[in-house]
C-alpha cells in the first residue's frame, strides 16, 4: 500500500484540504455491505433448514453462527495483516475470492449432505467477510468528514440492511420452498441407506443459490479490482501508524490502544450488540413456528424474517438522516432501551404480540452498529487501525451469544431463553447514555493521538 511521505500529524497538517466524501469509494463499498448482508442473514435461511435435515437441537443449531462469527476473531488479525502489506482495495478483493471458496464449498456440502462440511464452508466463507469488513468499515470513516462518519457508515450500512432484507426472500424460496421435509416418526422408520439419500435430496436445494452467489463474488472481485479508488481523501492520508488490523501490536503497545477506554467499551458493545442480533434472527424462523407464537411453516416465517430485517434497513436509512442532527450517543441510548422493552415484551407474552415485539427489535437494532464502531474509533487517530481490528475482533460475540441461547433453549425451551439477547440491550442503553455527552467528531479528532 503506497504511503504518502508527509506526516499529517505535523502541526498545520490539513489545513490545506477541503475533506469531501469520495462518492466512487461510497459506491463501491456500499455494494460490498450489500454482499456481507445478503450472505449473513442467509444463515438464517439455512440453520433451519439444516435442523431439519439433520435433526439438531437448539445448541447443534447455533453451531453454524458460531462457526461463522469465530472467524471474525480468528482472521481479524491476518485480516489486518493483508491491509498492510496490500492496501485497502486488494484486500478487499482477496476477501472476495475467499467468501467464493467459501460459497463454492456448500456444493461438496450438499453433495455429502453432511453437517461438518456446511460449517467448515461457513468457516471459509466468513474468514473472507473478515478480510473486507477490517478493510472497508474503517475506509467508510475516513473517505470524507470526520463530523460525518457515523452518518456515512449507517448509509452504507443500510445497504447492508437492503443485502439482509432480500436474503429470506430468495433463500425462502430457492431452499426452502424446494425442500419437503418428512415427519420425525416417518424419517426414524428409513434405513440408514434411505436416511442418507433423504438427506441428499433435501440439502441439494442449497446448489442453485450457491452457484449463483459463487459467481457473483468473483465477477465483483474482478470488477472491484479493475476500479481505480482514490486511497487517500482528504484526512484519509493517514501515516504508516495508519495499519488497519495491527491488533496483535495493540495487545503488545498497553500504553496505545488500551489508555482509550471508548474503543474497550464500544469493543464489548458491539459483542452483545452482534450477539444479540445474530441469536435472534437464527432463531427466528423456529420461533415463529412455535404453537404458542404462530405455528408457522418454515416457508412462511421466512417472509416474517424479512420484517425484522427490513426493521433494520428502513431505521438505517432514517438513522443516516437522524444522526446529522442528533448526537449518536443519543440515539443509540433510546434504540437499546427500545430493543430491551421489545424483547422483554416477546419474551413475557404469547401469540402475535410476542411475534411482533421481537420483529420490532430489528428497526431497533439498525442503527447500533455504525454507532457504536464510530464511537469507539472517534479520536484514536493514527490508532484507528488498531482500534478497528478490536472492534471487529469483538464481532466474536454474533459465535458466544447465540451458542449461549442454544443451550439455555435446550434445557428451558425456545421462548424464554430469549431472556439472553434481551438483556444484551442494557449494555448497549448504557454506553449510548454515557457517550450522549461526548463531542462530535471533528477532523482534527480524527488526527490527535495524545498515547501516540
Amino acid at each position: 500500500m503506497a504511503v504518502p511521505v508527509q506526516n499529517v500529524s505535523a502541526p498545520g497538517i490539513g489545513d490545506n484540504y477541503q475533506v469531501k466524501t469520495d462518492t466512487r469509494a461510497m459506491t463501491v463499498t456500499t455494494a460490498l455491505f450489500f454482499m456481507v448482508g445478503f450472505l449473513t442473514c442467509l444463515n438464517d435461511v439455512v440453520s433451519p433448514h439444516l435442523k431439519s435435515i439433520f435433526e439438531l437441537n437448539y445448541k447443534q443449531v447455533q453451531m453454524v453462527p458460531f462457526c461463522f462469527f469465530l472467524s471474525y476473531f480468528v482472521f481479524s488479525y491476518p485480516a489486518g495483516k493483508l491491509v498492510d502489506r496490500f492496501g485497502y482495495k486488494k484486500t478487499m478483493v482477496i476477501g472476495l475470492l475467499v467468501m467464493a471458496c467459501g460459497a463454492a464449498g456448500f456444493l461438496p456440502a450438499a453433495h455429502y449432505a453432511q453437517f461438518s462440511i456446511f460449517l467448515a464452508a461457513d468457516i471459509v466463507l466468513a474468514a473472507g467477510m473478515t478480510a473486507v469488513q477490517v478493510a472497508v468499515n474503517p475506509y467508510v470513516t475516513v473517505i470524507g468528514p470526520a463530523a460525518t462518519a457515523s452518518s456515512r457508515l449507517n448509509l452504507t450500512q443500510a445497504f447492508n440492511s437492503v443485502g439482509t432484507f432480500v436474503a429470506p426472500f430468495i433463500g425462502g424460496l430457492l431452499i426452502l420452498g424446494g425442500a419437503a421435509p418428512l415427519p420425525v416418526d416417518q424419517l426414524h422408520l428409513m434405513s440408514a441407506a434411505q436416511r442418507q439419500a433423504y438427506n441428499v435430496g433435501q440439502a441439494d436445494t442449497v446448489r442453485l443459490p450457491y452457484i449463483i452467489i459463487t459467481v457473483a463474488l468473483v465477477l465483483i472481485a474482478i470488477a472491484l479490482g479493475a476500479i481505480k479508488l482514490r486511497q487517500q481523501t482528504g484526512m484519509a492520508e493517514m501515516t504508516q501508524d495508519f495499519r488497519p488490523g495491527a491488533f496483535a501490536e495493540a495487545l503488545s503497545r498497553p500504553k496505545s490502544i488500551w489508555s482509550h477506554p471508548w474503543v474497550i467499551f464500544a469493543a464489548i458493545g458491539l459483542f452483545v450488540y452482534v450477539g444479540a442480533e445474530v441469536s435472534i434472527g437464527n432463531l427466528l424462523i423456529n420461533y415463529m413456528g412455535l404453537p404458542d407464537i404462530a405455528g408457522l411453516r418454515e416457508a412462511v416465517a421466512t417472509r416474517f424474517l424479512m420484517c425484522y430485517w427490513g426493521g433494520a434497513m428502513v431505521g438505517r436509512f432514517i438513522g443516516a438522516a437522524v444522526l446529522q442532527r442528533v448526537k449518536t450517543g443519543s440515539l443509540l441510548f433510546v434504540a437499546g432501551v427500545c430493543a430491551f422493552c421489545l424483547g422483554l415484551t416477546s419474551v413475557l407474552t404469547h401469540g402475535h404480540l410476542a411475534m411482533a415485539a421481537i420483529l420490532a427489535v430489528g428497526f431497533c437494532n439498525s442503527i447500533m452498529f455504525p454507532s457504536i464502531f464510530t464511537l469507539g474509533v472517534q479520536g484514536l487517530g493514527p490508532l484507528t487501525s488498531k482500534g478497528s481490528s478490536l472492534l471487529i475482533a469483538a464481532i466474536v460475540g454474533g459465535a458466544i451469544i447465540p451458542l449461549a441461547q442454544g443451550a439455555l433453549a435446550d434445557k428451558i425451551g425456545l421462548h424464554p431463553s430469549f431472556i439472553i439477547p434481551t438483556l444484551c440491550y442494557i449494555y448497549i442503553a448504557g454506553f449510548g447514555f454515557a457517550a450522549r455527552k461526548r463531542p462530535l467528531a471533528s477532523d482534527d479528532l480524527l488526527i490527535s493521538d495524545p498515547a501516540a
